[in-house]
């Protein structure tokens, strides 16, 4: 991480230009610390002279006059908007024609298709094809993988479930590369259109996915054409962005010399940096599909179809084994979408200089009897250093072709035999038994019983001893202060740390949040946040710092954080409800799980960015392990730990009002009960607005502090 040494008192005043204005105030002394203690001991006077009084207080089944409106637009939209030629028309067309598209896959290969009793294609014939089309774009391994993945969502009983799942993740997907990658191609290509589609793109990341379920439950009503809506709208901001960055890093220097030759601005773009971004976009690709797959297992609470459902029946009954092997499905999914599109990156960059060994799998095995003998525009002479000849991209396809013969075969015969049209049961098979789903129910939650009873004298004594010495402090101190006196704490804090940008956006997002009439749990949802981000650094910046300074202990854990980004925030709920019961605590200790990964990466890569001059200079002025880290190497990852604390809140805030579910309360859990309390859907409605607005003003705080603080 560069550096920047300034002269005492900063740049002189005669020579300061615009240039130079950040230096100027960079070296001003801020007297922050003072400024946020001062604000600090405001809120503590107000809160003790008027305790519990202006709080705003809303009880659970009481309704203000802005969700009573909500609940008469919801039904003037059930009643009369099928008349309405947008509503009815545009809206009712599109929920439609997604959710006859969902059915169609549905009846391929996961429910009957009448009058068959079975899918068109059963599940042999859907793995076949699987494998197939791993094997063309991502190899060998990820072909094992997925066949496993696969084979494992029958054995446990979720094979419908599990293709539901797929279906929903993949129609978004395919949706979000028709539309993400043009758009990413016009941002990169256009400035007016990026300046204008970048902050509708920084609001659809900061906005938790709860916040999406009520207005689209309104719009599209329920079903598998808003689940897959609403993972579409989750799922796009990735392929944008990270298609417009791989554009716009192509080398200027291949521009320069492509425009000398002539092309033509189409001609640039096919030929010049699609070609070139094209691993990056698969990137982007990879990130779009595991966002998918987080949100399509939500979209059970609009009635989507998949592995969402079974989850959270299992939750609602605190069924940890029924919810714990809902989750395992979904893991293993995550994790074959995941390698997949890694390793279809990876080959594509490759391609064009790989020899025979990047052809995996049969054509690598049977390499010295195969490649001899295909015909000869199938193969290339052998180049230097090579032992056999290159596979052409006509070779390629010639025994990608041969492969797909039985794949044909394994349809037919799917089509033809019920055995291997629905997954047949393993209850009685004497190995597979012990994994299906009722056994594996069974011994999860034998498992869990016995271990919660060995343990539950320090999860439960944890739980109580943090509920009682900080959450519930914390929770009074921003809850039952006047709403007034939080305000003004709040606007202080963005002035202080953010400037006064955020403190307009601030003053818009509390606007908002008390027009809601859900300021009390506003402050509720806000006070787990902020613990469970203050934990997240915690952690982060101790496995951090360890990871940023020793290689060993970077190979040792960087897995372990890889693992828990790939598992979709759902997951998280299980063991968390299986080891503290419902609770808040259990809300934030799924958020922290959720949130480590990211902020302890970030850490990381900052402790690592530090100059290495700099960390010689300390050491060789005698500096212990101790003071290098407090002296040099945090204070010059200040940018990243901030950018760290900005993440881990944003994902901190997502995962809290999920754990609504679990116990968490406040904003989460009357967003769920929206929809399964008709009278409660405008309070639904207006709690998700709320959770948008604090998500925005608690980025917009984080970031400016990040631009303020980590010159």
């Amino acid at each position: 991480m560069a550096t920047t040494t300034l002269p005492p008192g900063g740049p002189p005043a005669s020579t300061t230009s615009k240039e130079q204005q950040p230096y100027v105030e960079l070296g001003r002394k801020r007297h922050t610390g003072w400024k946020l203690l001062g604000v600090l001991v405001f809120w503590l006077v107000c809160y003790q002279l008027w305790k519990g009084e202006w709080t705003k207080a809303l009880g659970f089944q009481d309704t203000t006059e802005l969700h009573d409106k909500f609940n008469e637009a919801r039904d003037w939209v059930q009643l009369e908007g099928q008349d309405n030629w947008f509503f009815g028309g545009v809206l009712g067309w599109i929920g439609d024609s997604l959710t006859s598209l969902v059915e169609f896959f549905q009846e391929l290969i996961s429910i009957p298709a009448f009058p068959r009793p079975v899918p068109e294609i059963g599940w042999l014939g859907v793995i076949a094809i699987a494998v197939w089309v791993t094997y063309v774009i991502a190899g060998v391994r990820s072909t094992i993988l997925v066949t496993l993945a696969m084979l494992s969502f029958g054995v446990v009983g979720l094979w419908p479930d599990s293709m539901d799942t797929l279906i929903i993740t993949l129609l978004s997907v395919v949706f979000c590369i028709v539309i993400g990658i043009p758009v990413g191609i016009l941002m990169a290509r256009n400035k007016v259109a990026s300046a204008g589609i970048t902050p509708v793109l920084d609001l659809m990341q900061t906005v938790p996915a709860f916040c999406y379920l009520a207005p689209l439950a309104l719009f599209f009503g329920i079903g598998a054409g808003t689940a897959v809506i609403l993972t579409f709208i989750y799922a796009l901001p990735p392929v944008v962005r990270i298609t417009e960055h791989g554009i716009r890093s192509v080398s200027s220097t291949t521009i320069e010399a492509a425009e000398s030759m002539g092309l033509t601005r189409r001609q640039m773009l096919q030929q010049v940096q699609l070609p070139m971004a094209k691993r990056t976009i698969v990137v982007g690709i990879n990130q779009c599909t595991m966002a998918a797959l987080s949100m399509a297992t939500i979209a059970a609470l609009v009635n989507g179809p998949g592995l969402g459902k079974p989850v959270v029946a299992a939750l609602q009954i605190q069924n940890v084994g029924a919810a714990s092997v809902a989750g395992l499905a979904i893991v293993a999914m995550a994790i074959m979408l995941d390698r997949t599109t890694t390793a279809a990156s990876e080959r594509g960059a490759n391609r064009g200089r790989s020899n025979v060994a990047s052809v995996s799998g049969p054509g690598v095995m049977l390499s010295g009897v195969v490649l001899e003998h295909l015909p000869r525009w199938a193969t290339e002479e052998a180049g230097k250093g090579q032992r056999r000849p290159r596979l052409t991209t006509a070779g390629r396809w010639l025994i990608n072709g041969a492969l797909f013969i039985p794949v044909v075969i394994a349809i037919v015969l799917s089509r033809q035999r019920v055995n291997l049209a629905d997954f047949p049961d393993v209850s009685d098979t004497p190995v597979l038994k012990w994994f299906s789903g009722p056994e594996l129910t069974k011994s999860i939650n034998d498992f869990t019983d016995w271990f919660v009873s060995h343990v539950d004298s320090f999860t439960i004594a944890l739980k109580d001893d943090v509920t009682n010495w900080i959450l519930n402090p914390f929770q009074d101190l921003l809850a039952e202060s006047p709403w007034w006196t939080m305000a003004i704490v709040l606007l202080a804090v963005a002035a202080i740390l953010g400037g006064w940008r955020p403190t307009v956006i601030t003053a818009v997002c509390l606007g908002i949040i008390y027009a809601t009439g859900l300021w009390h749990d506003s402050m509720v949802t806000l006070s787990m946040t902020l613990i469970a981000t203050a934990l997240v650094m915690l952690i982060a910046v101790v496995l951090g710092v360890a990871m940023g300074r020793n290689r060993k202990a970077d190979v040792s854990i960087r897995p372990f954080l890889d693992a828990f980004q790939t598992i979709p925030p759902f997951v998280y709920l299980v063991p968390a409800l299986a080891l503290f019961t419902a609770s808040r605590f259990t809300a934030i200790v799924a958020a922290m799980a959720y949130a480590v990964p990211i902020a302890t990466k970030l850490v990381a890569d900052g402790i690592r960015g530090v100059s290495p001059t700099t960390v010689e200079a300390a050491r060789a002025n005698g500096a212990t392990a101790w003071q290098m880290i407090t002296k040099v190497q945090l204070p010059m990852s200040r940018e990243a730990l901030v950018l760290a604390t900005n993440q881990g809140l944003l994902y901190v805030l997502s995962m809290v009002v999920i754990g609504g579910m679990v116990g968490g309360g406040s904003l989460g859990y009357i967003v769920v009960s929206g929809f399964s309390q008709v009278e409660l859907f405008g309070k639904g409605l207006a709690a998700g607005i709320a959770i948008a607005a604090m998500g925005v003003m608690l980025d917009r705080i984080a970031r400016y502090a990040a631009a303020r603080y980590g010159r």
